[in-house]
């Protein structure tokens, strides 16, 4: 009996070793098992890095015509910087032909100019000191109130140049190489934006005082001008200048 009790112990015992084997192995293959599950997770953690060094790409500028508005209307005494009503009139309408009319004028074209007298490319005292305080936001916003305007209708006004007016806008002359102006400017004056401005409706005076600054020299920020100004005389450029302002 007395043996039969210790052979029956120590098979016990011996139960006992083997259980907690299959035990510590079975916890062995848990933590391996959710070791290797948890390894991929750590992957995407990385991703963010990643799209953290991918470039940003620049937008275009944000147009804000009720800015543009403020300023063309009132300035920014803060800043110095005038109001353009003053001279350029309500809504771009300006009252004579020593200001040009900018109602409906092309963004683009209006914020190059700004840009050009800023810069120094376009002389005009006035306009280069106005310019001067202005962003290149401000230019933007100012161009894109004006764009929005309704454009303000003209007429010609001398009847003895009419014929030769239209004959250069819609012909050019070709005896002296000078294009037709609508070939750019359109046949109804109305330009092609980002390209070539508005002509219609501009005050007739204006008009041939920016035909004689290209043909004199003066104003240099076209040189596509400069070569057709200089192909023509005082009479044909008056009488194109006053046909245009009759364009609608």
């Amino acid at each position: 009996m007395r043996q039969t009790s210790q052979i029956s112990k120590l098979t016990g015992l011996r139960a006992g070793i083997v259980a907690l084997s299959i035990t510590a192995l079975a916890a062995g293959f848990s933590v391996s098992a959710f070791a290797n599950d948890s390894a991929p997770a750590a992957a995407p953690a990385a991703a963010p890095a990643m799209e953290a060094k991918a470039p940003l790409v620049p937008g275009k500028p944000v147009t804000d015509p009720a800015a543009g508005e403020s300023l063309y209307s009132n300035g920014d005494a803060t800043r110095g910087v005038t109001a353009c009503v003053g001279c350029h009139g309500p809504n771009g309408k300006s009252a004579t032909g020593t200001w040009p009319k900018l109602a409906a004028q092309h963004a683009a074209y209006i914020t190059k100019q700004l840009k050009n007298f800023k810069e120094g490319s376009r002389a005009n005292p006035v306009m280069m000191g106005m310019a001067a305080t202005l962003s290149e936001q401000d230019m933007i916003n100012i161009a894109a109130y004006l764009a929005k305007q309704e454009p303000s209708l003209g007429v010609a006004q001398d009847k003895e140049t009419i014929e030769l007016g239209q004959s250069i806008y819609r012909g050019g002359i070709a005896a002296k190489g000078v294009p037709a102006c609508a070939g750019c400017h359109s046949p109804n004056g109305a330009g092609i934006p980002a390209q070539y401005p508005r002509l219609s409706g501009q005050w007739a005076e204006y008009s041939n005082a920016q035909l004689m600054a290209f043909r004199d020299g003066v104003r240099k920020n076209g040189p596509m001008m400069t070569n057709i100004a200089s192909r023509l005389s005082d009479t044909e450029m008056k009488a194109v200048a006053d046909y245009m302002a009759g364009l609608h």
